[in-house]
């Protein structure tokens, strides 16, 4: 009797492209089961883990979020991404390359490390999307991306400005990444836009911030359209802090803040990103140890799916 399903296509399917389904409750759990390879030859789009959380602030765990989001998107990877009109998947070369490797005991060397990690695949050119993680690991990403790009505009969703200041030691802080970023000229704050703050912070260092009390007030495509307006065609860096939902959308992540946006939201407002210049994007902070019956990581993983249909809107359909 022949079989419905063909199993473990992390490891058997023959192509980098198409969708075919696969009981969801079993199996190898590659992001959206994507073929797992080091191999760079062809590959559009590589989805890579990063599991550091000792930067965190708060409660840690979120080294457990890469593959806990993994393991939450296969729930989705049966069929194409709703409410697209197009699987990314027919158009995209994708791989899980799975994570970076580095010693835990000597976390000094450990953003040197991730960034030579991410310039080996930008360098094959491949583009990113990386799972965390804590938040500290987009700023050697963004060193990787900004020495391939140029400065770059920041789309930054998040509970937190991550811009606070670090003047006297360059802290491995997942609080003052952009504070960096922006000093160093790797980001152009006045291309860039803070998305869903509610946190206390009056230097706002020249980003745009899109409080969540603004988000609030305004439609997903109201907002979304504001974020277009201020990044233009540069190109784009797009982060994207699973704190800046709700804790009630998801509870499983280190510094949890009340007032947040819903996930309905989020998803609305990058939906409505379409055709920006996307280089490279991240989802980071789903601490699974914290989180109540994987809704976070459920929701990290379908905000990386909009993050994989935008990059194919304007990388492989041309849509502006």
């Amino acid at each position: 009797m022949d079989h419905a399903f063909d199993n473990d296509q992390a490891i058997t399917r023959d192509s980098l492209y198409g969708t075919a389904a696969e009981s969801t409750y079993a199996g190898i759990t590659s992001f959206m089961r994507r073929r797992y390879s080091r191999d760079l030859a062809g590959v559009d789009l590589v989805v890579s883990g990063v599991p550091f959380d000792t930067a965190t602030t708060n409660r840690p765990g979120s080294r457990f979020g890469p593959r806990a989001i993994r393991a939450a998107s296969v729930q989705m990877a049966w069929a194409r991404h709703f409410p697209w009109e197009f699987d990314p998947f027919d158009h995209l070369a994708v791989i899980d390359y799975g994570d970076c490797s580095f010693d835990h005991g000597t976390p000094q060397h450990t953003p040197e490390i991730i960034q030579a990690h991410a310039a080996r695949i930008l360098d094959a050119g491949a583009a990113m999307l990386t799972l965390g993680g804590d938040h500290f690991i987009s700023y050697p990403l963004l060193k990787a991306h900004a020495a391939k790009h140029g400065p770059l505009s920041l789309i930054h969703f998040d509970a937190h400005s991550d811009t606070w200041p670090d003047e006297e030691v360059k802290r491995i802080d997942h609080g003052t990444m952009f504070y960096h970023a922006a000093r160093e000229g790797l980001v152009d704050p006045s291309r860039s836009v803070q998305v869903g703050l509610r946190t206390t912070n009056d230097d706002v260092m020249g980003f745009q911030v899109l409080d969540a009390r603004e988000v609030h007030r305004h439609s997903p495509e109201q907002i979304a359209e504001r974020i277009r307006a201020r990044v233009g065609d540069n190109p784009v860096y797009l982060t994207f802090d699973i704190d800046c939902l709700d804790p009630a959308f998801a509870p499983g992540t280190g510094t949890p803040v009340c007032g947040g946006l819903s996930s309905h939201q989020a998803l609305e407002i990058l939906r409505g990103l379409r055709g920006i210049n996307l280089v490279g994007m991240d989802v980071v902070e789903v601490a699974p140890p914290y989180d109540n019956a994987e809704v976070t990581a459920l929701a990290g993983a379908t905000l990386a799916m909009e993050m994989v249909c935008l990059y194919a809107a304007r990388h492989k359909l041309g849509m502006r």
